[in-house]
């Protein structure tokens, strides 16, 4: 198993891509923290996780809060004894021009997405370093590669995410520890259904008129991710077959940057 006696911690764990990673650390051996504000959610990962022979945690977690951050290290490290692996995956998303962008949506969005990151990587870091060894993960976006209309908290977080990803591996080469970025396209999970439908509001269009002429307008391939498929590239990230690769942002974007 590529991650057997590993500890890892995955935000925004109680669903979609967040939950797939979750399952398949453990299928690979790992003990898994389950970070989410869904208590309902992150119990029934949890639950799901054990089922595999594995240990977990779930720790209601605001991520956009230092002491929620602060909270989640300190409680994996007082049951597992260590951190090996942080997925800063946890988001959110709001669709509207940026002359009608609510304010607090712009600094919850930012919150959760990049100062969030940033808090958890800070909080594990010296954990990591101790071991000489550890792995961060960020969920990026296509959009942290390329812009898109009517997301602007989005698209500049997951901008921003890419920077810090770069500025923690440069700063962590002598430490044993790996810092890299995933960039999917669109992934399907109930955060992207969500999409669809504001996008058919700002848009003034159906439902399935966004999936065509929005969603996978630019994707080569016209077809969503599953979740799966992002874990799976996680899982090798966060293996020793990975320690190599550091400071990347990786595309899953079925040849959209490629055009």
């Amino acid at each position: 198993m590529k991650l057997d006696g590993k500890v890892g911690i995955v935000t925004g764990a109680a669903s979609g891509i967040g939950f797939a990673i979750a399952e398949v650390f453990a299928k690979e051996g790992a003990n898994v923290t389950i970070a989410d504000l869904d208590e309902d959610g992150g119990k029934r990962a949890v639950e799901e996780i054990q089922k595999l022979g594995r240990d977990a945690l779930f720790v209601k977690t605001n991520i956009a809060k230092r002491e929620d951050c602060k909270r989640l290290i300190e409680q994996t490290v007082m049951r597992f004894g260590r951190i090996d692996i942080l997925v800063n995956n946890a988001g959110l998303q709001h669709v509207s021009p940026i002359t009608e962008f609510p304010e607090d949506k712009w600094d919850l969005l930012i919150g959760v997405m990049l100062t969030g990151a940033f808090l958890c990587t800070k909080y594990a870091l010296p954990h990591m370093i101790q071991q000489k060894s550890g792995r961060i993960i960020n969920m990026s976006s296509i959009h942290g590669l390329i812009g898109a209309k009517y997301k602007s908290a989005y698209v500049s977080a997951k901008h921003g995410i890419i920077g810090l990803t770069k500025v923690t591996a440069l700063e962590m080469l002598e430490q044993g520890i790996t810092a890299n970025a995933i960039c999917p396209t669109f992934v399907r999970t109930p955060l992207v259904d969500k999409q669809i439908d504001d996008q058919a509001k700002a848009h003034g269009i159906p439902r399935e008129e966004v999936l065509e002429k929005v969603i996978l307008a630019e994707a080569p391939m016209k077809r969503m991710l599953e979740p799966e498929e992002v874990a799976e590239l996680t899982v090798y990230l966060a293996s020793d077959l990975a320690r190599n690769i550091t400071g990347a942002s990786i595309p899953m974007d079925e040849g959209w940057t490629a055009q």
